[in-house]
């Protein structure tokens, strides 16, 4: 699963980058067409956050088949990553808002061979443990989460680059990646109403990994009885005479 990993990395390093950044080596990019709507902001600021730029949240329509509130409208940069079962589509959106804070979605798209040969879990602990290579933070608190039935993970990344909190969901073939870097002495209040927002649209159906094959008998099993052996039927006559009488 390493190469789950890289791959991840990849992926954070795009999105810390911003949308300006050149992609990977080999991979292929091209801008998208994801419509948004202008949804406001609720509820009021405290005078300790009037000095914060508000966060204006938008409804961001991705072609991926999925929506989330996003601050603003940027390009996504989608790309293709090779791995060992076949190639990965990747798509990422950055914003880094004026209040300091980075919002970034991303998603990675396998080949369902590889999703099928490993269990969800798996994918989710890879993304964990990627974001927090990357950042060469360590982990600060983690729970098992849900998204319309499909598995996910919450987590919470400190590093010196910021604090990251962060949410992962396999769903089908692709992992959805969620993340917020922010400065920890100052916050994200709004971190919230992006994490929660991802909603699917006509999502696949799960995927099962593979049940692992039984193994072989080893020749300790009981030989299977003849036809009628066992069975209480008398032997046949051996052919020893009866007595005279």
């Amino acid at each position: 699963m390493s190469s789950l990993s890289r791959l991840f990395a990849a992926l954070v390093t795009i999105s810390l980058l911003g949308a300006g950044c050149a992609t990977k080596e080999g991979a292929t990019t091209a801008g998208g067409s994801s419509t948004v709507e202008d949804v406001p902001t609720e509820g009021s600021t405290t005078p300790a956050e009037e000095a914060r730029p508000p966060v204006q949240f938008q409804k961001l329509e991705a072609p991926e088949g999925f929506t989330v509130m996003f601050p603003g409208a940027p390009e996504p940069q989608r790309g293709e990553v090779a791995i060992p079962g076949g190639k990965v589509k990747t798509a990422a959106w950055t914003a880094n808002h004026p209040s300091g804070v980075l919002y970034s979605i991303s998603t990675a798209d396998y080949p369902e061979k590889v999703v099928a040969s490993n269990p969800a879990a798996a994918f989710l602990n890879e993304g964990k443990n990627g974001l927090v290579n990357q950042l060469k933070g360590t982990v600060k608190a983690e729970e098992d989460i849900t998204l319309q039935g499909y598995a996910g993970k919450a987590f919470t990344v400190s590093s010196d680059a910021g604090e990251v909190r962060a949410r992962n969901f396999l769903v089908g073939p692709r992992l959805y990646t969620l993340l917020v870097l922010y400065n920890p002495s100052i916050g994200a209040p709004e971190a919230d109403q992006f994490l929660t927002s991802l909603a699917l649209i006509n999502p696949p159906p799960a995927i099962t990994p593979a049940a692992p094959a039984a193994a072989p008998d080893a020749g300790t099993g009981t030989p299977a009885p003849a036809p009628g052996a066992g069975t209480g039927t008398p032997a046949p006559d051996s052919g020893t005479a009866a007595p005279r009488k």
